[in-house]
């Protein structure tokens, strides 16, 4: 995710890939039972799509 998170500015791929590990870390704060860490990841998870949404719409421009 850190990584994905630093190189964001390459490409609208990089935010989905940033996505997908915090649904994937959301996911196992869950299944932890340690609810708060799994909600907060998928906020950013949300907030990431929406990003790869925006972005991919105005790279297409």
């Amino acid at each position: 995710m850190m990584l994905m998170y630093a190189l964001e500015k390459r490409g609208p791929g990089f935010i989905a890939a940033f996505a997908v590990g915090c649904l994937a870390s959301s996911a196992y704060g869950f299944l932890a039972g340690a609810w708060p860490f799994g909600v907060v990841e998928a906020v950013w998870a949300v907030i990431a799509l929406r990003r790869f949404l925006t972005t991919r719409s105005a790279a297409g421009r």
